[in-house]
């Protein structure tokens, strides 16, 4: 197996880098040549499909998906069907309380739910 790396560029070059990790990975020879070669995966992925944080109106609507939910359904955990629309359309801040209770319910970490600065300008 030759020892140079493949600068990737396109989902072309991905599909081949890709293939010569697995390689890699099979052989067990070259572990700087994996290193590297995953690295370079790694930069080309996160800069083709970048991670977007979702803002807790999209994080309630992608929750409530996941888990066949109504907005009937969220009521007891935001405190009643006014709150819930408030916490959907994103008008209102979710209170500690029903920070807790959604935490509890879905096995989420609390700050996902506590928006920041950052998350509200990609919303």
């Amino acid at each position: 197996m030759k020892a140079e790396v493949i600068v990737i560029e396109n989902d072309t070059d991905l599909a081949e880098a890709m293939a010569v990790v697995d390689a890699l990975m099979v052989s067990g020879d070259q572990p700087a040549r994996l290193r590297a070669q995953a690295r370079l995966i790694e930069d080309y992925e996160k800069r083709r499909w970048p991670r977007r944080t979702l803002s807790v109106p999209d994080l309630l609507v992608y929750l409530m998906e996941q888990h066949d939910l109504t907005r009937a359904d969220m009521a007891p955990l935001l405190g009643g069907a006014g709150r819930v629309s408030e916490a959907l359309s994103g008008k209102a801040q979710l209170s500690m309380t029903q920070v807790r209770r959604l935490r509890s319910r879905f096995g989420i970490p609390a700050d996902l739910l506590i928006p920041n600065d950052d998350r509200r300008a990609v919303a």
